[in-house]
């Protein structure tokens, strides 16, 4: 028998890749389960995006290697998307990377930079992915603190008390998943400031900006923003494109000379098709968000009435795609979404998975349609 690597020994397999087939299996025998946990959006993506898509399969080139910088066209248009919806000048050319979705936009950034024995400042919650991929590099994982009662913002000054000359990137998040807290103008300031004082990366992972989110924030636009940070951006909750893995990376094109040498390595270029729908989409009218977010708004009343029979608390000021719920005092996480997968049929994501801050908390997914909820509910009372 041939024994892995060494470095699977620091991570286990995602959450969900797991939970999922326990979900399956229950569905397979007949449970009639309500998924109120994974945020993969159940609507479609506009008609245009898909007619382009269609479109596209009778171009000479569409089956062809494509570049691993993508289309000429694409940063184009990722470049108008950033200018018009942040305020943010970007050079198409050379400062706008394309991805196969934001989440490989992580572990490229991560060897990009990260040497063994570095380490990287991670929410606390915070997407598990950010701590997977140190663990996978050699690198370590340091832990930064989200409380509710900081609006799930970092104290900076706490944390610059610390030791932190082996730092080499931090991951914020805004608006911030599971939580759904925004990050104020002050506040992308400050963690700018505080990269700059301690000479690190911060990467600001943005992908929830526009659903019911009324202020839309790039890192990037705020001063010295280049010269410190990164921001990793996606298509799949914002159009409705998960399953089509577009993302991008942006900022200072020094920095994302090192990350083509990693990605050029990794994969042979977008399909030629997916990259015109993508253009499709970051050209659609401001109607397409108001429509998108009528949607979620009538869900997440639904989600506060389901969360409410389950004597949760939340925050109605929330933004992004998940409401965040605060369980009753002493109420385990993971216990209780087990409890109410196994009595009621329905699978409510535990805090637990981003963090040890996520204990007490639930997250429910907006991914899921208006009569499902409406089961939830039923089933719940």
């Amino acid at each position: 028998m041939i024994t892995g690597a060494n470095r699977l020994q620091t991570v286990e397999e995602y959450y969900f890749s797991k939970k999922l087939k326990e979900v399956a299996l229950l569905k397979a025998a007949g449970k009639p389960i309500i998924n109120l946990g994974i945020g993969s959006p159940d609507l479609a993506p506009s008609q245009r995006v898909l007619s382009a898509l269609v479109e596209s399969l009778k171009d000479d080139k569409a089956h062809q290697y494509q570049s691993y910088q993508g289309l000429p066209e694409l940063r184009e248009a990722m470049a108008l998307f950033y200018r018009e919806q942040f305020e943010v000048s970007l050079s198409p050319k050379t400062e706008i990377l394309p991805l196969m979705g934001s989440k490989e936009g992580i572990m490229h950034i991560s060897m990009a930079f990260l040497n063994e024995g570095d380490e990287v400042l991670i929410p606390n919650p915070g997407y598990p992915t950010y701590s997977s991929v140190t663990k996978l590099l050699g690198a370590t994982p340091v832990y930064y603190d989200l409380k509710e009662e900081t609006n799930w913002s970092p104290d900076l000054v706490t944390l610059e008390a610390t030791d932190l000359s082996k730092v080499k990137i931090m991951w914020v998040n805004y608006p911030h998943m599971p939580t759904g807290a925004t990050a104020s103008n002050k506040l992308f300031e400050d963690i700018i400031a505080f990269a700059k004082r301690n000479n690190i990366l911060v990467v600001n992972d943005n992908p929830y900006s526009f659903v019911l989110n009324e202020f839309p924030r790039s890192i990037l636009k705020y001063r010295d923003a280049k010269d410190y940070c990164l921001e990793l951006n996606s298509l799949s909750k914002t159009f409705n494109m998960a399953g089509w893995r577009v993302g991008m990376v942006l900022g200072k094109s020094e920095y994302l000379d090192y990350i083509i040498k990693v990605k050029s390595n990794m994969d042979s270029g977008m399909f030629y098709g997916i990259q015109k729908g993508a253009i499709e989409a970051l050209r659609c009218s401001d109607m397409w968000y108001v429509s998108l977010n009528s949607v979620y708004e009538q869900r997440r009343t639904l989600i506060w009435k389901l969360a409410e029979a389950l004597n949760c608390t939340y925050d109605r000021f929330s933004a992004g795609l998940f409401v965040w719920a605060k369980l009753p005092p002493l109420v385990k996480s993971e216990e209780f979404i087990d409890s109410v997968l196994k009595n009621n049929s329905i699978f409510i994501t535990p805090g637990t998975i981003f963090g040890s801050n996520g204990e007490g908390y639930i997250r429910f997914s907006l991914c899921a349609s208006s009569e499902d909820i409406e089961e939830a509910i039923a089933r719940i009372k």
